[in-house]
């Protein structure tokens, strides 16, 4: 194998550039990425990129605190590097990448294409979602500009933007169908006081209701609930979900009914010498019960390292790709922390701390058997029990182990 392209310009694309290199592999490697900008970090985009603290002056590409790697290290890596370049489609049999401006023929692929924010259709100014560097760019002018603003959705980027605007003293209303903050993650045992913390922090929080309607003249000017109750505002940042960025694999690789890439347990797709890796990868995992897919920058690092060993082992030397998997947010100056699976659960132990004073690590557990930890201000406490979720832990060895 001789040459090796890359789709995706992300977290994971870079990684997975790397990782080859780690790995010994010599031979050309083509990083193809739609957006015109070097690889960037995306978590900061819904926090530092909009409260600014700890950036430097000036825009946001090129912006050191967003780097996912210097530029020194990413020269380093001898990439053909093509920015601004959208792969349209993939011919397996000829074993070629179609871009918009020509083709890549490869020996080894690894798609990496992430996903796009879903966008609310409205045909208003003043709707925003944050996902680019050109979206963070747009949602710090209008939030410095108007002050106030309708967050819609709070999920991992709706509470973070909350959260941020607060810092920056806007006034928040923050709008979220299900009755808890980050409900997809969290049980909703534990939801209650994410809830507390915007609340605490000056937002306005309505749970348990959708959007009916973004109403205006050219522009937003108020948000119409479910529930008929109408909220003014000029501004709105929709954190709503994604659209994979799989169009492009249509008929030729085996997608999932939500459009992630089928692989198998070594995170390749359903082609020889084809691997896909981050949001759009979707696979199964032993620990679990079933196929996974996790949109979340740590995976996407992991599963890059994974598959660069995969694409380049010989079959008896590939590893099953079975990470604990980790997520994070930091709102108002507290790191929520989530390792394995916290929704849903069965059971809920509180064993450090208390949620009344707003740090604690949480247990949670399905079929007896334990499948998340998550913790509020306790990151050495929540990390050191990482161990027991590497093998399956019943609940009651689990509780014993604290």
């Amino acid at each position: 194998m001789r040459n090796i392209v890359i789709v995706g310009a992300g977290m994971a694309g870079l990684h997975t550039a790397a990782a080859l290199r780690e790995r010994g592999f010599e031979g050309r490697i083509t990083l193809i990425g739609e957006e015109p900008h070097r690889p960037y970090s995306r978590p900061p985009l819904s926090k530092e990129a909009l409260t600014g603290v700890g950036l430097d002056p000036g825009p946001l590409a090129g912006n050191r605190a967003l780097r996912l790697l210097d530029d020194a290290e990413i020269d380093a890596l001898d990439l053909d590097f093509r920015p601004g370049t959208r792969a349209i489609g993939l011919d397996t049999a000829s074993r070629t990448v179609k871009l918009d401006d020509g083709d890549a023929p490869y020996d080894g692929l690894v798609v990496a294409t992430g996903a796009r924010a879903r966008r609310p259709d409205t045909g208003l100014a003043g709707v925003h979602v944050l996902r680019t560097l050109e979206d963070a760019e747009a949602v710090r002018a209008a939030i410095a500009e108007h002050g106030r603003l309708v967050v819609v959705g709070a999920g991992f980027v709706g509470a973070e933007v909350a959260a941020s605007a607060r810092t920056l003293g806007a006034e928040v209303t923050l709008v979220e169908a299900a009755p808890t903050p980050l409900t997809r993650v969290v049980d909703p045992r534990l939801g209650p006081v994410l809830t507390d913390l915007h609340r605490e922090n000056g937002v306005d929080v309505r749970l348990g209701v959708g959007v009916a309607a973004y109403e205006g003249s050219g522009r937003v000017e108020r948000v119409r609930l479910a529930d008929g109750e109408a909220v003014e505002t000029p501004l709105v940042v929709a954190g709503i979900g994604v659209h994979l960025n799989t169009e492009w694999l249509q008929g030729a690789l085996d997608l999932m009914p939500d459009g992630s890439v089928r692989c198998d347990e070594y995170s390749a797709a359903s082609a020889p010498d084809v691997y896909a890796v981050g949001d759009l990868a979707n696979w199964p995992h032993p620990r679990y019960g079933g196929r996974i897919r996790l949109e979340h920058w740590t995976n996407a690092g992991e599963q890059a390292a994974a598959a660069a060993h995969n694409l380049l082992a010989a079959p008896e030397e590939r590893r099953p790709f079975t990470p604990v998997p980790y997520f994070w947010s930091d709102q108002y100056k507290m790191k929520i922390q989530l390792l394995g699976q916290g929704a849903p659960a069965d059971e809920v132990a509180i064993v450090h701390g208390s949620v009344q004073d707003r740090k604690f690590v949480a247990f949670l557990g399905r079929g007896g058997m334990l499948t998340g930890i998550m913790g509020l201000r306790s990151t050495p406490r929540t990390m050191r029990h990482r161990g027991l979720l590497e093998r399956p832990t019943t609940w009651e060895d689990a509780l014993a182990a604290v």
